[in-house]
């Protein structure tokens, strides 16, 4: 599947390069919201949106590693993923506390 391509500061951009970054983007915003928790609680948390951005951001990377034919990252985001869905399915049977959101 061809889709159009712009040059950006001599760049060949085409949508799946903007997609990669996106995704690669979603998937670091999961570091930011661990840590803006951990600050405001002053221990170490890990917050259920960190979860949700990290799936969110593997989904896409995967398929970006799909398109790119690159079976390292396709075997690597297939298998964080299972652990990513563990997560929230023990964070959707134990209620959170006010503190961990």
């Amino acid at each position: 599947m061809q889709l159009g391509t712009i040059t950006l500061l001599g760049y060949d951009l085409d949508a799946w390069l903007v997609l990669g970054f996106a995704a690669q983007g979603l998937f670091f915003m999961r570091f930011i919201i661990q840590w803006i928790a951990t600050e405001r609680a002053k221990r170490t948390m890990i917050p259920i949106a960190f979860w949700y951005f990290s799936m969110g951001g593997a989904m896409l990377l995967l398929v970006y590693s799909i398109h790119r034919a690159d079976p390292v990252f396709i075997l690597g985001y297939l298998l964080s993923m299972i652990i990513y869905l563990r997560n929230l399915f023990i964070a959707r049977r134990k209620p959170q506390s006010p503190a961990s959101d």
